[in-house]
């Protein structure tokens, strides 16, 4: 078995290392090609769109099923920055010529801004540029719309796109670039932010001596200067930290971006071994929830799977953008996933080996009925053969003794009263009698179960199915009762449930009793009709 998922696992890697990159390459080259073929399609809202050469589109809105495009506004750059026309319209249309060379951009109620100073022109201050007000505009605007490949230079630095081989060697000379240009950086900084004067030797040594003598002090040295002197001190020191802070800034953007390359490759390393080994999870999940639900169709099955992957993509997504951008180890971002989800392929698979039934939802709805209190219906159903009638008389009787002890069980106990905590936590017993009072009571219901007697029938309905054990202790485990008491939240919480079933106890015995009265009442007015027939 082991071997089998050997192979399997070896399989999935070889698809995901050699078939998967040459895949998503192409598939990359193609969404890439139709965005660039139909760029109306493409054109987001909310943010500056420059998939048109020479031109930045922006759309507050649009409408897929008409086209229409609202609250538009339109950058366009010919040759610099000099001879750039804005554009503002209220509404406008973009559509591909029948030759597919050019865009057509209809605009409708807006403004035009252009700038008219090239720079032929130099510094010349004559007509700056030109505003223009429009109800309806025709734009042209430069497009090749067929359908091309688009070139595959871009696309080929994704890491997604290469083998492990690949990507160990390109991983590599990335690290030799940055490392050749943090060295650069730290050279510069030597140079320039913490290069050392050039001193004498005599120089040197007298400096040293100084040091030795007593502390230097910069504020002192600095308060002795003339006030323009220490102003313009002030400026420079200002000035200097602002052009280094600047300097500094420019440069962690160049090394943040070798890194997070860095850390791209390394993580699409993992990502080779770990999507092998989460479809082999993924079967120990749920082959083994096949076999516990134990049922089809759209209902449990279907939502467990849907939480099961829900559970993993976040995991696994959350993982990758936070090792993504540095915050997390690659290790534990991508391992994240599998430290959840292998516990619970093993857990799954023993649960089904033993034949579990971890997924009965009437398990889980008796328990949290049973935790809460929550009361079931006696239902006796009036049976169409009876083989043999109840001894009424016998019931009659063992029915008035229950009242009996029933009465002097209420009064002894004291059911209304609060539990007392040490008794019920630390020293509790188990009520034996009420225990042997229901066994008794429910052979009695059994036994008058067999009559045809409507009322008697109604009346076997009425009895309270009795909780035996909750009013005396939360568990039956000596420990579990401590616990749960040392545990404040949940000892509050069981010792106020200990006294609703106790007042909950008592009441069941008055039902108790009144449904005797009338089950006794009843047996002997059939005993009485019994004798007048045979008079």
């Amino acid at each position: 078995m082991l071997l089998v998922f050997f192979y399997c696992f070896l399989a999935l890697f070889t698809s995901k290392n050699n078939v998967g990159p040459i895949a998503h390459k192409h598939i990359a080259q193609l969404l890439i090609s139709m965005k660039q073929k139909s760029p109306e399609l493409e054109i987001p809202e909310g943010i500056f769109y420059d998939g048109i050469p020479q031109t930045n589109l922006y759309v507050e809105k649009k409408d897929l099923k008409t086209g229409h495009l609202y609250n538009i506004m339109v950058y366009r750059m010919t040759d610099s920055y000099e001879d750039q026309a804005i554009i503002l319209a209220d509404s406008g249309m973009l559509q591909s010529t029948a030759d597919k060379k050019h865009l057509v951009l209809n605009l409708w109620s807006g403004e035009w801004f252009e700038n008219m100073r090239s720079q032929e022109m130099g510094n010349s201050a004559s007509v700056p540029y030109r505003r223009e007000t429009f109800a309806h505009k025709h734009i042209v605007l430069d497009f090749d719309g067929d359908f091309n490949l688009t070139d595959m230079a871009g696309i080929s630095n994704d890491a997604r796109t290469k083998s492990i081989q690949k990507i160990q060697h390109d991983k590599d000379s990335l690290v030799h670039v940055y490392d050749s240009v943090g060295n650069a950086f730290y050279k510069d900084a030597q140079t320039v932010y913490y290069r050392e004067p050039n001193l004498k030797a005599s120089d040197k040594k007298q400096a040293i001596k100084l040091s030795g003598e007593k502390a230097f002090n910069v504020d002192s040295v600095f308060k002795k200067l003339p006030a323009d002197q220490r102003r313009y001190v002030i400026d420079q020191a200002l000035s200097t930290v602002q052009q280094e802070v600047s300097d500094l800034d420019f440069k962690s953007m160049i090394t943040s971006d070798g890194d997070r390359l860095i850390r791209l490759h390394d993580i699409e390393t993992i990502n080779k071994f770990t999507l092998s080994l989460i479809c082999i999870i993924f079967f120990f999940i749920g082959a083994p929830l096949g076999a516990i639900i134990r049922k089809g169709g759209l209902g449990i099955p279907i939502i467990i799977s849907v939480i099961v992957f829900i559970i993993f993509y976040i995991l696994d997504n959350t993982g990758y953008r936070m090792s993504r951008q540095g915050d997390w180890a690659i290790w534990f971002g991508k391992g994240l996933s599998m430290a959840v989800l292998i516990p619970m392929a093993v857990f799954f698979t023993y649960k089904a080996n033993n034949d579990s039934t971890v997924f009965n939802a009437d398990m889980y709805k008796n328990m949290l009925m049973k935790m809460f209190g929550m009361r079931v219906k006696r239902s006796v159903a009036s049976k169409e053969v009876i083989l043999n009638d109840p001894d009424y008389s016998k019931a009659a009787e063992q029915l008035n003794d229950l009242s009996v002890r029933i009465t002097e069980y209420a009064k002894t106990r004291r059911l209304k009263s609060a539990p007392n905590i040490i008794k019920v936590f630390f020293r509790y017993h188990t009520d034996h009698v009420i225990e042997k009072i229901n066994d008794e009571l429910e052979n009695v219901i059994e036994d008058l179960g067999n009559t045809r007697n409507k009322v008697i029938m109604a009346e076997l309905n009425k009895y309270p199915i009795l909780a035996v054990k909750a009013h005396t202790r939360p568990f039956d485990h000596k420990w579990s009762n401590i616990l749960a008491a040392v545990i404040v939240p949940a000892g509050i919480f069981f010792y106020f449930r200990m006294w609703r079933f106790r007042l909950r106890l008592y009441r069941d015995l008055r039902t108790i009793i009144s449904c005797n009265d009338t089950i006794i009442a009843e047996i002997q007015r059939i005993k009485e009709k019994e004798e007048a027939k045979g008079y």
